[in-house]
């Protein structure tokens, strides 16, 4: 049997190497991972409650529509429940605004580095992805904008960007959006938005009511740390979230992502710990990057991308090799090395592992 002749060379996504893969492969009984820009910090305890209520519940599908959890949400955001809609992580929105929205030839625009699935899903239905190098880790909003044709369906804008971390302004992106034709679609991905403190930072919600051609992706499985329930969200006009609904698969979330994502919202005091932690760690190994002397772009997410002055796939086999998963492999950024924030003894860890990795490079 043939595949679609299109996705036989598509590259499959590749996570974070496992813990318990690297334990079992190298022989290590301790390994930090920090390589997927996981919360360190666990999860609420409002969201362990509420998935402990619910165990008795697993025999039955969940609310296919996720009725409960869309109030809680549209009222924690100040938006109508038919501007939401619900997947198993962002990812999944992505995907199924791909299938509702991208055919044949059409065009696609996004950054040359930044998140993988964009492009995979694009190319998954046939359209031409259009790639825009960055700016010093940054998006080029003023090429991307030229980059626009006729053929022009979505463009995505990773903010803050995976992997650098750089953000566009609040200024930037409304400058962005006043010169984007209506018929476009611009999908705004703030998986880590939550973590952004800079007052020049843009609360894409707050640009809905005057852009309609906009759709933002947010997420539980950064700040709220329940990655591996599988649930994140799309945010937009009623119009584009009911086509996108139509290619919703039934059941997509599971009942304990939706009883535990809408506990996690009520847990304000968590995400300001998470917050708090985060900036800490952030400081911390940007000051240690600085002592090593090694450039990294401003982080504003979980994570810091960093320059290591070798080739990142020797550094990364080092730090593996040291108990520290990270990750690397960015065709423009060769000698990068993206690290998520942990706590500060896992920070810690990965500053003297780095150093010794370092070491024994430039003895080499």
């Amino acid at each position: 049997m043939q595949p679609k002749s299109n996705i036989v060379h598509l590259p499959v996504y590749k996570p974070g190497k496992p813990i318990e893969d690297v334990k079992r492969e190298l022989g290590l009984s301790e390994v930090i991972k920090l390589a997927s820009n996981e919360n360190p910090f666990g999860f609420s305890n409002f969201a362990k409650s509420a998935i402990q209520e619910q165990l008795q519940q697993i025999n039955y599908y969940p609310d296919g529509a996720s009725v409960e959890l869309t109030s809680a949400l549209a009222t924690h955001l100040l938006v109508k429940p038919e501007q939401l809609i619900f997947g198993t992580g962002s990812s999944d929105i992505i995907l199924m605004i791909a299938r509702a929205f991208l055919t044949l030839e059409d065009e696609t625009i996004m950054a040359e580095e930044t998140f993988s699935q964009y492009k995979h899903n694009a190319e998954v239905e046939n359209a031409i992805v259009v790639e825009v190098p960055l700016v010093d880790g940054k998006h080029d909003l003023v090429a991307m904008q030229a980059a626009i044709t006729e053929r022009t369906k979505i463009i995505w804008i990773c903010n803050p960007n995976n992997p650098t971390g750089t953000i566009v302004t609040n200024e930037e992106l409304v400058a962005f959006l006043d010169k984007v034709p209506d018929h476009v679609m611009v999908v705004l991905d703030e998986a880590y938005g939550e973590y952004v403190e800079d007052p020049s930072f843009s609360n894409g919600i707050q640009l809905l009511d005057k852009y309609h051609n906009l759709v933002l992706l947010r997420t539980f499985s950064k700040i709220y740390g329940l990655a591996s329930l599988r649930i994140g969200y799309g945010i937009g006009d009623p119009e584009i979230i009911a086509y996108i609904n139509q290619v919703r698969e039934p059941f997509n979330t599971t009942r304990l992502a939706q009883v535990a994502a809408k506990a996690a919202l009520a847990d304000d005091a968590f995400l300001s710990y998470c917050r708090e932690q985060n900036r800490a760690g952030i400081d911390f190994i940007n000051q240690e990057l600085e002592r090593l002397g090694l450039d990294y772009f401003p982080a504003h997410g979980n994570f810091v991308m960093f320059d290591a002055k070798r080739a990142s796939s020797e550094v990364f086999q080092s730090l593996l090799q040291k108990g520290i998963v990270a990750r690397a492999g960015w065709k423009n950024y060769p000698n990068w090395i993206r690290i998520s924030v942990g706590t500060m003894p896992q920070n810690e860890k990965f500053i003297a592992a780095l150093e010794q990795v370092l070491q024994e490079v430039t003895v080499q």
